[in-house]
């Protein structure tokens, strides 16, 4: 299984790279509609219409607006304790990482752009958050979700700009998150190889398909532990945040979020239909009310459903798409932000992110 998964992974980055990209075959009829379907590129492209539009381009506008003169979003760096997430404002280079993507994913990139510039600032700060000793992106305490957005973001940019500055760092990066795996293949709050758990490990497998996607080379054995992991944290019932065998199994350690983290990385490997992907698209459209507007979880979740629904077809992006879209846009405020319990910058980032998926200007997200 170890070599499957690596060249099925291996070939899906190759083709997300290119023009042509790989997409599911439509095996799964209209009969069976807990597989992937066929695409239709005008469904996606409706979906995001004048109303969307608008709302990215004033969420985009009080972003911009709020970038701090060192490049940096501030935000709450912290972590969460059961449902509240307890921190204090800094530099967040997470946070930074998701609002350039917001830009990104609208065109802008360093060099184009009437954002441009923000675009710019926002990858400078992030360069200079890349510790000299071990290549850890880092600051203020942020911890590895923080480094895995932020490596992504760096590997998109250098799949755009061919920049030697951001491959070197963007090297260091991957280097320190190879040798922070630990040993049944995950990633944890910390680069230190010890416990795991699915959304870290899942985050941190997108940053290295990105870097694989610019053309980075990434040790196929990386992967192949990374995916043996998170097919563990899957039951029929959704995804689970660590190992089941290790861990008393309980309905507290499933969620909508980390059911869609789990779809997204047998996707992004190159897994279009499977057992595990069945099971968590049929979770996803059963429990999207889960997702309680205002929490963390909230556009969280929906950072990982909406990729899982845009890769998994029409039957599931109509059924998705338009109903998340308009809560999102009644949710936004006046001045043009989102709010969550992290923060404005991140809530406002994240909805733009999640609003643009159709839009399939950043190659992580194309299918």
């Amino acid at each position: 299984m170890s070599k499957y998964i690596g060249k099925r992974w291996l070939a899906g980055v190759v083709l997300m790279g290119a023009v042509a990209l790989d997409r599911p075959s439509g095996a799964h009829s209209a009969q069976d509609p807990h597989g992937p379907q066929s695409w239709s590129p005008a469904v996606y492209a409706r979906n995001f219409d004048a109303e969307v539009r608008r709302a990215c381009d004033r969420g985009l506008a009080w972003l911009a607006s709020q970038q701090q003169s060192n490049g940096a979003w501030r935000c709450k760096i912290a972590y969460k304790l059961y449902e509240t997430y307890e921190g204090e404002d800094g530099d967040d280079v997470g946070v930074t990482a998701i609002a350039c993507m917001a830009f990104v994913g609208a065109g802008h990139v360093p060099g184009r752009g009437r954002y441009g510039r923000v675009v710019e600032r926002g990858l400078n700060f992030i360069l200079s958050c890349v510790r000299e000793e071990d290549g850890y992106i880092t600051a203020h305490g942020t911890r590895m979700y923080s480094h895995a957005f932020a490596t992504m973001f760096l590997a998109e940019i250098y799949g755009m700009t061919r920049r030697s500055d951001v491959k070197e760092k963007l090297r260091r990066a991957i280097d320190l998150i190879v040798s922070a795996q630990n040993k049944e293949g995950g990633w944890r709050y910390q680069p230190i190889p010890v416990d795991a758990d699915l959304s870290v490990t899942v985050s941190t497998l997108q940053a290295l398909r990105a870097a694989r996607n610019a053309g980075l080379v990434i040790p196929l054995d990386t992967i192949d532990r990374a995916m043996r992991y998170v097919k563990g944290c899957a039951t029929r019932y959704g995804f689970t945040y660590q190992l089941v065998n290790d861990y008393a199994f309980n309905d507290t350690r499933i969620s909508y979020a980390l059911t869609a983290c789990g779809v997204v990385a047998h996707m992004s490997a190159g897994i279009y239909d499977s057992r595990e992907i069945r099971d968590g698209l049929r979770f996803l459209e059963e429990r999207l009310r889960d997702l309680r507007w205002g929490k963390y979880h909230y556009f969280y979740g929906h950072y990982y459903a909406a990729q899982a629904m845009y890769m998994a077809g029409e039957h599931y992006w109509e059924n998705y798409y338009p109903r998340v879209k308009a809560e999102i846009v009644r949710g936004q405020r006046e001045d043009g932000a989102w709010t969550d319990d992290v923060g404005l910058t991140y809530a406002t980032a994240m909805a733009v992110v999640v609003l643009q998926m159709p839009c399939e200007w950043l190659p992580i997200f194309q299918k």
